[in-house]
């Protein structure tokens, strides 16, 4: 289901056009327009979800993890890469739709 008003739900579903670096049929990946690390790319599935205490599925947790493993083969990032699911305000989510940032490229600190 979409939320009419989520960015990221009118992303996922081509209603704002991106190019998308991997898509299925529950998810797409593509590149965040503010990066954080030379690559900065962010998964989100096509339902809306708010953050990670809205999801109960297993298989759409998994569905995302696996995709961070192939969006990091298909952008050369195998040598080593951060993935990261903010939850909350607090957390620094800023949009409210479940996403993983993948990011690489440099050395990348320790967090903490």
């Amino acid at each position: 289901m979409q939320k009419e008003d989520c960015i990221f739900c009118k992303i996922a579903n081509s209603i704002i056009p991106c190019e998308f670096v991997y898509e299925t049929d529950t998810l797409v990946a593509f590149n965040d327009i503010n990066p954080q690390a030379p690559a900065h790319i962010l998964i989100v599935p096509k339902d809306h979800y708010e953050d990670l205490n809205e999801v109960s599925s297993e298989t759409l947790l998994a569905q995302l993890l696996l995709a961070a493993k192939e969006v990091a083969k298909i952008k050369n990032l195998q040598e080593g890469y951060r993935t990261i699911i903010n939850t909350g305000k607090q957390s620094g989510q800023e949009v409210f739709h479940i996403h993983v940032h993948v990011l690489a490229g440099k050395k990348l600190g320790a967090l903490g």
